[in-house]
């Protein structure tokens, strides 16, 4: 076999190929190889073997990059499945007012939150805020993520959600991450239409879809299905308007409150139901059968300071896929990083580091459908990957230099 991209002197890699996604047992699989080396051709891996081996069978092209991981570990590029990268302003002061005691509800009613990132989004322009996104996408890559999901949901008007899905498709062309978009008008009920909500939705359902599907800009629809914000009825409503559309569903849901989302995440067959914080026993084996996976975001946790995480334990347990990310956002997702993502689900939310490791590359791809492509170091896809400063487990040393090197389809970018 030929190839034109090569990773050798490795510890181990961490390939997390197979069947996916891993719900259960085999969440905790990540399918090890010791001191393995990994091959690519033209962006697509070719070889993950033994050194005795490649030298056998392999071949290198004249002009092929080769990587010495000094002894590091590998593992396939991170997936941040649940991202809110796109928007202009800064909610920082409203961290200050978190740590010194405020509540989220607290803020939003002293017109913070949500609205405050609108008000701001809708008064840039999408050069200022393509600059903003890319410098946060920036941030991701040096932290390992190769490939993201970015919501749009700071405009609330059909224009300012174009302009933000315009941003996210132009930008997938001009940075290394690979970006899939998802249309997420119903965010939140905009100040000019609280006293007539239904207006609003009205405005969703039957403006901004048809608007975003026939203009291609997104691959998916969300909804945050919340008390006072959209009812279980209203989300299904919106998520299945998206779906008649082409476009496929997604959902916040139990972030909060029970708030009914996983029930609607199940009744209409969405691909991840995201935060559950709160979901129960009975949500869970309602995603269970209806091959939901969980997207938990155990950073918005932290940063919000909800004195809980979501129940992953439960959730392996009961046969939910569990995926992991950022949630980066103005006002809650205030670290662009996956290993952050990773230590936390580890140290607060009771995972193993191969079940941490799998929900953040195979299980997050399959919540975004891509588990054919990226996800794992696996011949035949893409040749995504993290290689590590020491072993794999170093990737939780939360605040050092652990990432040596980030490579995106064969090509080294950090």
């Amino acid at each position: 076999m030929i190839a034109d991209f090569l990773i050798h002197n490795t510890s181990e890699v961490l390939t997390c190929g197979g069947a996916a996604p891993r719900a259960g047992a085999r969440q905790a699989d990540a399918s090890p190889r010791a001191s393995a080396v990994v091959a690519a051709h033209q962006g697509t891996i070719v070889f993950v073997g033994s050194h005795t081996d490649w030298t056998r069978d392999g071949t290198l092209t004249a002009d092929a990059s080769v990587v010495d991981a000094r002894g590091g570990a590998v593992v396939p590029g991170f997936v941040d499945a649940h991202t809110h990268a796109v928007f202009a302003g800064d909610r920082r002061a409203e961290l200050r007012r978190r740590l010194a005691g405020a509540t989220y509800a607290q803020i939003a009613a002293d017109g913070g939150g949500i609205v405050s990132t609108v008000r701001a989004t809708r008064e840039a322009t999408e050069p200022e805020i393509a600059a903003a996104t890319r410098r946060r996408l920036d941030e991701m890559l040096r932290c390992g993520t190769t490939t993201c999901e970015v919501k749009s949901g700071y405009g609330l008007t059909t224009e300012s959600e174009l302009k933000l899905l315009r941003v996210v498709r132009d930008l997938a062309s001009s940075q290394p991450i690979e970006l899939a978009a998802t249309f997420l008008g119903a965010h939140e009920i905009p100040i000019e239409y609280r006293n007539r909500r239904r207006a609003y939705i009205d405005l969703v359902i039957g403006e901004m879809i048809p608007a975003v599907a026939a203009a291609r800009l997104a691959e998916w629809c969300d909804v945050f299905c919340e008390a006072d914000v959209f009812t279980p009825g209203e989300s299904r409503e919106i998520l299945s308007a998206g779906c008649a559309a082409g476009l496929k569903a997604r959902i916040h849901a139990d972030e909060l409150g029970l708030s009914g989302g996983s029930q609607v995440a199940a009744g209409v067959c969405a691909r991840s139901a995201d935060h559950l914080i709160f979901v129960d026993e009975p949500g869970a084996d309602g995603l269970a059968a209806a091959g939901v996976v969980a997207t938990l975001l155990p950073i918005a946790a932290f940063y919000l300071k909800l004195g809980r995480f979501a129940p992953a334990r439960m959730l392996i347990e009961r046969g939910v896929p569990v995926a992991l990310a950022t949630d980066v956002n103005p006002g809650g997702g205030f670290s662009p990083s996956m290993p952050f993502a990773m230590a936390l689900a580890c140290f607060s939310m009771g995972l193993t580091f191969e079940e941490a490791l799998v929900a953040a590359t195979i299980n997050a791809a399959c919540s975004l459908d891509r588990q054919d492509r990226v996800g794992s170091l696996e011949v035949g896809k893409q040749m995504d990957a993290v290689i590590v400063a020491g072993p794999a487990i170093d990737l939780v040393r939360v605040g050092t230099d652990t990432i040596q090197a980030v490579i995106k389809k064969g090509r080294a970018c950090f």
